[in-house]
């Protein structure tokens, strides 16, 4: 009896050996499965700031990755955060991207970088690595109204949702003001280390480093590709970000304020042209600006060189809004284009105001401000209405070629010739009377005809 239930309780540990051999063995297998899977895997960094020159590049990057046929995509994100509209577009553009994305957080994923990672299929940290801290503020540092903490918090929470997330988590991420027990308390914002992202399920694995990344996926870092921004693309990030464009924007119109002070084309022009130029080019490269919005500007600039040489204001009225229409057409953002546009503008004006305090009116500025004044004393009579004078005789007191001066009724009188040249001292008649335009012909023809 003894060596039957002895005999009996080797088998079953021999069957339970068995049972633990082949669940290993289906997890290997099943591993090796997974790790086939992946082909062709591409490798993109989502580095500094956040904002819409590096969503132009993530298109052209997830277009080229798509274009080759690439399973897997590899976002190497480190960043303190950024514009969330910004984010908002390619946290889209990661959820409809066609293959397996994964986010990788070595360093920090902080604000619209937190949300960037929650689009992604998975999210991989190291030790040491920071992610969360997601409460928006605006461009001077200050936390934002409450409609936007509202709006933004939906968002993380609805991005959390998608792969299983507790969108609490989120929400403690975003909302300073409320108190979340467990996570953080009032007054402050939920950022995670990584392993308590791991512990809450915002890491789906922890590695020691990228090769222990590539090693998990299936992946060898001699097959992964590496798409970097063009030097085009970096000069476009650093150009559409918010402050670097009101800067942009600022420097171009006082140097054309400064250059009008002062006589022929200096320092203060070509730094002008050089910004304007950058501001157009990082634009253009980032797919926000077109060669319409460039031709508005320059034909605004012409119009309003023109004006110089055409005193009465419409030119440089139409001039004026042509420079303006093609700047904010320019911007990736409306709202941003005339926020950045005004701000530049207002200073402007009041580095204008300051030279001509102390400078007076110089240069070519004096082309833009009428300075003679009406004087009864000097013969400046505004006529307003001149049709008296026609058919009246007078008398050439200039030559006319054909505009000069003639006496007419005893005033001396602008007026032009009716065709060619009259000489001074030479009997004239009035032919023609528009407003303030006098037209005159010598006497002796208008007597033939």
């Amino acid at each position: 009896m003894n060596t039957a239930w002895k005999a009996m309780r080797r088998l079953r540990v021999v069957l339970s050996l068995l049972s633990v051999l082949a669940g290993l063995m289906m997890c290997l297998s099943v591993q090796t499965a997974a790790a086939a899977t992946y082909q062709k895997a591409f490798w993109i960094p989502v580095d500094n700031t956040i904002e819409r020159g590096l969503e132009s590049f993530l298109k052209r990057a997830f277009a080229e990755a798509e274009e080759q046929h690439a399973d897997l995509v590899i976002l190497d994100i480190n960043t303190p955060g950024g514009e969330v509209r910004a984010a908002g577009e390619i946290g889209k553009l990661i959820r409809e991207a066609p293959m397996h994305v994964v986010a990788y957080i070595d360093n920090q994923a902080f604000s619209a970088g937190t949300y960037i990672a929650l689009n992604a299929t998975e999210i991989v940290m190291t030790p040491g690595s920071s992610m969360g801290a997601a409460a928006p503020i605006d461009l001077a540092g200050n936390a934002a109204n409450a409609k936007i903490i509202s709006a933004w918090s939906e968002q993380m929470q609805g991005v959390a949702k998608l792969h299983n997330r507790n969108p609490e988590v989120a929400r403690a991420m975003v909302e300073i003001d409320t108190d979340f027990p467990g996570l953080k308390g009032k007054g402050t914002v939920l950022s995670l280390d990584a392993l308590t992202a791991h512990k809450v399920g915002y890491a789906d694995r922890l590695v020691a480093n990228k090769e222990e990344l590539f090693q998990q996926l299936g992946v060898k870092a001699a097959d992964i590709q590496t798409i970097e921004p063009t030097a085009g693309e970096r000069v476009a990030r650093w150009v559409t970000s918010p402050v670097v464009m009101s800067v942009l924007l600022i420097v171009g119109l006082v140097g054309i304020v400064v250059e009008l002070f002062a006589p022929g084309f200096g320092v203060a022009g070509t730094v002008s042209l050089v910004s304007f130029g950058l501001y157009f080019f990082g634009h253009f490269v980032a797919g926000f600006a077109n060669w319409l919005h460039i031709a508005l500007f320059l034909i605004g600039i012409l119009l309003m060189v023109l004006e110089i040489f055409l005193p009465g204001g419409i030119v440089g009225a139409i001039g004026f809004i042509s420079i303006v229409t093609g700047l904010i057409m320019a911007a990736y953002d409306t709202q941003q284009g005339l926020a950045s546009l005004g701000i530049a503008a207002l200073i402007t004006v009041i580095v204008a105001v300051l030279l001509v305090k102390r400078f007076g009116v110089n240069g070519l500025f004096r082309k833009f401000i009428l300075k003679d004044v009406q004087r009864n004393e000097e013969g400046y009579v505004a006529q307003k209405d001149q049709r008296h004078l026609m058919n009246k005789a007078g008398v050439a007191l200039t030559p006319l070629r054909p505009a000069g001066m003639v006496k007419v009724d005893g005033k001396r009188v602008d007026a032009v010739s009716a065709g060619g040249y009259i000489a001074a001292g030479t009997p004239v008649v009035v032919v023609q009377v528009e407003g303030t335009r006098i037209v005159v012909q010598e006497q002796e023809f208008a007597k033939k005809e």
